[in-house]
């Protein structure tokens, strides 16, 4: 007979979960396995509130099994390690992202890039080696592999830098792959919420000039004048995008609603690629004839490896990148969530689990 959440494992643990798609989430008893040789535990202190969290809990991508525990932006502090644990020790700030396990054995993890590994195991909505749930950071406790914990950097806050655990290593890795971490390049990020913010401002930090491509000129202002872009174009207004024409070296499209992907591909210089870090519901049309004629391309890319996932927040606290937050307690989930769905937050919550998430 199959185990409930609350007993699979022997560490009682205590979170929020959302039970079906209505993505009504409430107090949820589950458990975590015992810390193991080499494995973490983490108090959770703070944890991110992606666009991924409410797409699964929703079940939007079909891909949701009930009930789900949300939360791959997580920062806390280390309260047991495992007698082969070498890189941490009690006390430790530390950061869990996207993922929790892979098979440490092909191509993609020889090269750390586990996030492309097939047996990828994601923070939550996953399944461990052994069948159990992963439960993400709406919770109070998270153990995880040593491999895929990220030493936290002194002089980064564990509030605000808690996104950058998702919107900061989805931005970072694509600009570093694609080349467009070099001084002088003319960048263009589409969309100014959780992701689009982070990206102008690791845009900024590689010495880039950047475009803001919004649908709403309301942002102007934000984005010129509070997050350093250098240019601002109203995807809507026709003559400003002809006139743009050609003149972006890259782009990165972080928009997840459904949307026009020629206008964009027509700022391209030759030669240079859309890439796409927003999961739209519905496929978007690809223009073929001006990739063809530009050998311009649309590609994707889904966050980063564990080395990557450090080397970007150590370059983020070199650089004081941080993401904008409302810090939010654990009883406001659902107000945050609603608010999410109308993009009524700048630009992302952050739960502060610690000081506000209270077992029955």
């Amino acid at each position: 007979m199959a185990k409930s959440p609350e007993t699979e494992h022997p560490v009682k643990a205590f979170g929020l979960a959302a039970r079906d798609p209505s993505a009504h989430f409430s107090p949820f008893n589950f458990s975590r396995r015992a810390t193991g040789e080499r494995d973490v535990q983490v108090k959770v202190l703070y944890c991110g509130v992606c666009h991924t969290d409410l797409h699964m809990a929703k079940n939007e991508w079909g891909l949701t099994q009930f009930p789900i525990v949300p939360g791959h932006e997580i920062t806390g502090i280390v309260t047991e390690v495992g007698s082969k644990v070498e890189k941490f020790k009690v006390g430790d700030n530390v950061g869990v992202g996207g993922m929790v396990g892979s098979c440490r054995e092909c191509d993609q993890c020889a090269n750390d890039l586990e996030n492309y590994c097939s047996k990828l195991i994601l923070t939550y909505g996953s399944r461990y080696t052994d069948g159990t749930a992963t439960y993400g950071g709406y919770s109070d406790i998270i153990v995880v592999d040593e491999h895929f914990i990220i030493r936290w950097p002194e002089n980064l806050p564990l509030d605000a830098g808690a996104p950058l655990l998702c919107a900061g290593i989805t931005t970072y890795s694509p600009l570093k792959y694609c080349g467009l971490d070099k001084p002088g390049l003319n960048i263009g990020v589409v969309g100014l919420g959780g992701l689009g913010h982070v990206a102008v401002k690791f845009a900024k930090a590689f010495g880039s000039k950047v475009t803001v491509i919004s649908t709403s000129i309301n942002k102007k202002k934000e984005a010129t004048e509070r997050l350093g872009a250098d240019s601002f174009l109203v995807s809507r207004d026709q003559e400003a995008m002809e006139a743009a024409t050609g003149t972006l070296d890259g782009i990165i499209d972080t928009v997840s609603a459904d949307h026009p992907l020629l206008p964009l591909v027509n700022l391209l210089k030759p030669h240079s690629n859309l890439i796409m870090v927003g999961a739209a519901e519905k496929p978007l049309e690809v223009p073929m004839l001006p990739l063809i004629f530009g050998r311009k391309s649309i590609s994707g890319s889904g966050g980063g490896g564990i080395k990557e996932t450090q080397e970007m927040v150590d370059f983020a606290a070199k650089h004081n990148i941080l993401a904008d937050v409302e810090i939010i307690s654990m009883d406001y989930i659902n107000t945050a969530m609603k608010r999410l769905e109308k993009s009524d937050v700048k630009y992302r919550f952050v739960v502060d689990v610690a000081n506000s998430l209270k077992a029955d």
